[in-house]
C-alpha cells in the first residue's frame, strides 16, 4: 500500500515547514529502519512542502495506522517537531489517491505559484536521493517515474508553466512596486545553489545589471566567474548587505545568514547613518511605502526565499528595511488560469487512474499464480497417470495443456476486472470456496476520499486526508 504524509503551505504553517525542512535528510532511512513492514520511503522537501511517500508491505485489508504512527515518530525524532504538532499539520493520503496527489504536486498544481517549474526537478531529485540512501522500492520507483512523465505531459499539453513562473519570479513581481529602475539597483544575491541561478536569470530579465553574490559555503568565486558577476568575500559581506538596494537570499543554511546586527554593523562600516538625509544606498533605485519608513531611512528590500528562513525576522526593526519572505509571497500568489488548470487536472486524473489500474491488477497476482499452479499441478498429475498406464501420447498431452489454458482464460480476465473494480475479496472468496485456496494479498488499497478521511482522523487526530 502506498501512503503519503503531507504538510504544505495549504495545511501547515511556515514555522512548522521550516522545522521539518531542517531534519528532512535522514528521515527516510529512519522510517524504513524502525518499521519492519515499510519497504520503501521517499521524502520530498521543498520551500513550501514536506511529504513522505511510503510503501507499506502489509497483507490486503490490514490497517496502515501502525506504519503511520511509526512514520510520524520518525519525522518527530529527526526534526524535533512534536508528534502532536505533526498530527495537526500532516495530511494522510493512501491507496489510489497517492498517485493523483503526487502527479498533481509534480505538475505544479499544488504549488504556491500554480504551474511553477522547479517542483518537477525537486521531486526527481527526491527519488534520486532515496536511491542513494537505499530507501526506494519498485512500487515507489514506478510511482515517481510516472509522476515525472505526467508532469511533462501537463507542461506540453497545457498553458500551465509556459511563462516560466516560479517562486523567484513571483517574488520579483511583488518587488516591482518597490524597485523603480532595476538597471540602477545594487543587488546582492546570497547563495549559489539551484535557486540562485534561477534568481539571477529572473533579475536579468528585469534589467538588473549590478548584481553581486555571496556564498556562506565559500562558492561565490566559482558562481561569479561562471555567471559574469562579482563575488563578495566573508569580510565584505556585512558592508555588501548594507549597500544593497535589494538582497535576495536562497541558501540551504539552517541558521540565519542575515539579521539586524549584520545590517547595523555593515552600515557602520560604510559610514551610513540611518537617520541621515543622504546615504550611499542609491535612493533613486528603490522606494518604500511612506508609511513603512521614515523619510531619512535608507530603503532596502530583502527577499528571503530560503526554508529554513535565511533572514531573521528582526531585520524589520532596522530603519528602512522591508522583508519579503515565503509566507508573504504565498499570500499574494496569483489565481490559477482556470481553463489550463482544468485541463491539467484532467491529465493528472487520467494518469492516476491508469497507474492505479495497473497496481490493482498486480494486487491479485499472488491469487492468480496460486490458481495457475493449482491447475498446472492437476494437469501434470493427469499426464503422469496417463503415462503410467501407457495410454499417453504427444497429442493427448498437448490437448490437456491447451485445455488448461482455455479453462484459466476466463478466471484470468475476471481477476483483472475485479481488481480494477476494487473487488479483490470476491475473487479470493471464489478461490477459497471452489478450490480451497487461501491466499494472502499485499495491501494496495482502493482508498476512496471517505476511507482516507476516516483513516486520517484515526491516525492523526485533527489531521485531514484529501489530497491537497
Amino acid at each position: 500500500m502506498l501512503i503519503c504524509l503531507s504538510a504544505s503551505h495549504k495545511n501547515s504553517t511556515f514555522d512548522v515547514l521550516e522545522k521539518l525542512s531542517v531534519g528532512a535528510g535522514a528521515t527516510a532511512s529512519r522510517m524504513v529502519e524502525e518499521h519492519p513492514r515499510l519497504s520503501g520511503a521517499v521524502i520530498v522537501a521543498t520551500c513550501n512542502r514536506f511529504e513522505a511517500y511510503l510503501d507499506l508491505d502489509e497483507p490486503f485489508g490490514v490497517s496502515p495506522l501502525p506504519a503511520v504512527y511509526a512514520a510520524i515518530d520518525a519525522v518527530s525524532a529527526n526534526t524535533g517537531v512534536g508528534a502532536d504538532t505533526l498530527r495537526d499539520n500532516l495530511e494522510l493520503v493512501h491507496g489510489n489517491l497517492v498517485a493523483e496527489h503526487l502527479f498533481a504536486v509534480t505538475s505544479g498544481l499544488e504549488s504556491v505559484v500554480v504551474g511553477e517549474g522547479e517542483i518537477a526537478g525537486q521531486v526527481r531529485r527526491a527519488l534520486e536521493q532515496a536511491r542513494s540512501d537505499g530507501t526506494t522500492s519498485p512500487e515507489l520507483e514506478r510511482l515517481f517515474q510516472r509522476a515525472s512523465q505526467t508532469s511533462r505531459g501537463v507542461k506540453n499539453r497545457t498553458g500551465i508553466g509556459s511563462a516560466g513562473r516560479s517562486i523567484v519570479r513571483l517574488a520579483l513581481e511583488l518587488a516591482e512596486s518597490r524597485v523603480i529602475d532595476w538597471s540602477k539597483a545594487e543587488i546582492l544575491l546570497v547563495g549559489t545553489g539551484r535557486y540562485a541561478g534561477a534568481s539571477l536569470a529572473a533579475l536579468r530579465d528585469r534589467g538588473a545589471e549590478n548584481v553581486r553574490v555571496y556564498s556562506p559555503s565559500g562558492r561565490a568565486l566559482g558562481f561569479a566567474a561562471s555567471h559574469g558577476i562579482q563575488a563578495v568575500s566573508v569580510d565584505g559581506f556585512a558592508a555588501a548587505v548594507a549597500t544593497a538596494n535589494v538582497v535576495v537570499t536562497c541558501t540551504l543554511r539552517e541558521d540565519h545568514v542575515i539579521d539586524a546586527s549584520i545590517i547595523r554593523a555593515g552600515r557602520a562600516l560604510v559610514g551610513v547613518n540611518p537617520d541621515a538625509p543622504e546615504t550611499a544606498l542609491g535612493l533613486a533605485a528603490v522606494k518604500l511605502c511612506p508609511a513603512d519608513v521614515s523619510p531619512e531611512a535608507p530603503p532596502q528590500l530583502i527577499i528571503d526565499l530560503g526554508l529554513p528562513r535565511n533572514v531573521a525576522p528582526d531585520v524589520i526593526d532596522v530603519p528602512g528595511v522591508e522583508l519579503l519572505d515565503l509566507e508573504t509571497i504565498s499570500i499574494h500568489a496569483p489565481l490559477e488560469e482556470l481553463n489550463a488548470h482544468d485541463e491539467a487536472r484532467e491529465i493528472v486524473g487520467k494518469a492516476a487512474r491508469k497507474f492505479s489500474a495497473v497496481a490493482e491488477e498486480q494486487s491479485l497476482a499472488p491469487a492468480v499464480v496460486a490458481l495457475r499452479n493449482y491447475m498446472f499441478e492437476l494437469r501434470d498429475a493427469e499426464i503422469a497417470r496417463a503415462r503410467s498406464r501407457g495410454d499417453s501420447s504427444e497429442a493427448t498431452e498437448s490437448a490437456l495443456r491447451h485445455l488448461t489454458g482455455v479453462l484459466l482464460h476466463t478466471p484470468m480476465v475476471r481477476a483483472r476486472e475485479l481488481a480494477r473494480a476494487g473487488d479483490q475479496d470476491d475473487f479470493l472468496t471464489g478461490l477459497s470456496a471452489l478450490f480451497d485456496l487461501d491466499v494472502e494479498l499485499p495491501a494496495v488499497g482502493t482508498a476512496s476520499a471517505a476511507a482516507s478521511s476516516s483513516a486520517s482522523a484515526d491516525a492523526a487526530g485533527r489531521t485531514g486526508s484529501a489530497a491537497s
